[in-house]
């Protein structure tokens, strides 16, 4: 923002003979008169003085003035500039009078009267006083802009160095993404981000006094964190090229080895159907089928993975390898789910006993928490632990058929454990929060 200059400013140099102090001159008249005209004209040499010292401080203000404003958006710069502008108008009103007074007297005239170099002398001190007061209004007012003066400097100071890392990050950038291409990647992407830039960066070169200081900052911490990130993933791209190498082949011997798994879970099931219930077996008749599905779903990703690594469609190669391993994943776990079964229902078939013991003693030693300290339990602890207590007595009742359903009762035992542990968990949170 520039300030209106002031009339005072114009003024200093239309008035050369205004600050003369005298010239030769001759003296007529005695001794008195001589002194008079002394005396006014030492008057007019200390409102002259005074006269720069406001000019000169008022120049070096205008310069705080338009640093603060230049930088600084905020209500106080603001502030700032409009009492620089009130004074500004005093400092006019002020100069305008003792321009009045010299111009009202010629002391170098030989026949100037005492009376009238009296009244001079009058008026150019009064002149005088009136501007060292404005000056000290002046400096006063310099103090006060004193630490929004800091910041704006701290903020200029900033300008050019930021500036310079963002075209050097560009640069960086620009480079990098030379590199790349030197080893066959394409990285078209990044490069159409650092085309992008380019408008930015004419911004820049145009500088702070078009686009003012903040916003250039602003712009050059934008292109700095942009173009970094441009140089970041191009330097990164032959190594994410061979990660995603990696990937397919590892993830391609894994299905694979899902897929020979699969081939074992036919016979396992052969042997869940001869020796037990329905019931323990019916939920993984699909597994083969389901398995086999996913196998051949698998290929066919790995295949457009590998086109888009290909193409250097990197985050699509990314994204589909990521659910690839997802897929395999669940599939590895759907063959392993009969494997184990199997082993469950031959531990629980020759022993149940060991597997009931183990849940009435997850239930006692939740029961034992529940009581510590208390003669009656928590109701919330009391009533999930009863509740298990008779579904476990259920499960174990329900082993007496001819033709038992074990995976019923591991199932219920396995919930009847969950409960345990959860009421334990209730009973520790309120004890640790000071409720038991």
């Amino acid at each position: 923002m520039l300030l209106p200059v002031p009339l005072a400013v114009g003024l200093v140099a239309a008035l050369p003979a205004a600050f003369a102090g005298g010239g030769t001159r001759r003296w007529f008249g005695g001794g008195r008169d001589e002194s008079r005209r002394a005396g006014a004209q030492a008057a007019k040499d200390a409102a002259a003085a005074a006269f720069y010292e406001l000019d000169t401080a008022q120049r070096d203000l205008r310069i705080s003035v338009e640093t603060i404003t230049a930088v600084d958006g905020s209500p106080d710069a603001a502030r700032a500039a409009e009492e620089f502008t009130a004074l500004g108008r005093r400092i006019d009103e002020v100069s305008h009078r003792y321009i009045t007074a010299v111009d009202a007297y010629d002391l170098d005239r030989d026949d100037l009267e005492g009376s009238v170099a009296n009244r001079a002398r009058d008026e150019l001190t009064g002149a005088r006083d009136e501007l060292v007061r404005v000056k000290e209004e002046l400096d006063g007012f310099g103090l006060r802009i004193g630490s929004l003066l800091g910041r704006a400097e701290t903020e200029l100071a900033r300008l050019a160095p930021a500036v310079e890392r963002a075209r050097a990050a560009l640069r960086g950038a620009s480079e990098a993404l030379d590199t790349a291409r030197g080893a066959g990647l394409g990285a078209d992407d990044l490069a159409a981000r650092l085309a992008a830039l380019g408008p930015e960066l004419t911004r820049l070169n145009e500088g702070a006094g078009r686009h003012g200081v903040p916003e250039t900052l602003q712009r050059a911490d934008r292109v700095l964190r942009e173009a970094e990130a441009i140089r970041t993933e191009a330097e990164r791209l032959p190594e994410r090229a061979a990660e995603i190498d990696k990937r397919l082949v590892s993830l391609r011997t894994r299905a694979q080895a899902v897929a020979t798994r699969a081939g074992s879970v036919e016979p396992v099931l052969s042997e869940l159907r001869r020796r037990f219930s329905a019931a323990c077996w019916q939920d993984l008749q699909q597994v083969p089928e389901q398995t086999a599905r996913t196998v051949r779903g698998v290929e066919e990703k790995l295949a457009d993975a590998a086109r888009a690594r290909d193409e250097q469609r990197w985050a699509d190669a990314t994204a589909v390898l990521s659910t690839v391993r997802a897929l395999l994943t669940g599939a590895d776990e759907a063959v392993s789910a009969a494997g184990d079964r199997l082993r469950r229902l031959d531990a629980v078939a020759k022993d149940p006993q060991q597997e009931i013991e183990r849940t009435r003693f997850a239930l006692r030693d939740a029961q034992r928490l529940a009581m510590a300290g208390r003669a009656t339990p928590d109701p919330r602890h009391a009533r999930p632990l009863d509740e298990a207590v008779g579904r476990l007595e259920r499960a174990v009742t329900g082993l007496e058929g001819r033709h038992p359903d074990y995976w019923h009762f591991l199932t219920e035992t396995e919930a009847v454990r969950e409960t345990a542990a959860r009421v334990v968990e209730l009973i520790r949170e309120d004890r640790g929060a000071g409720r038991g």
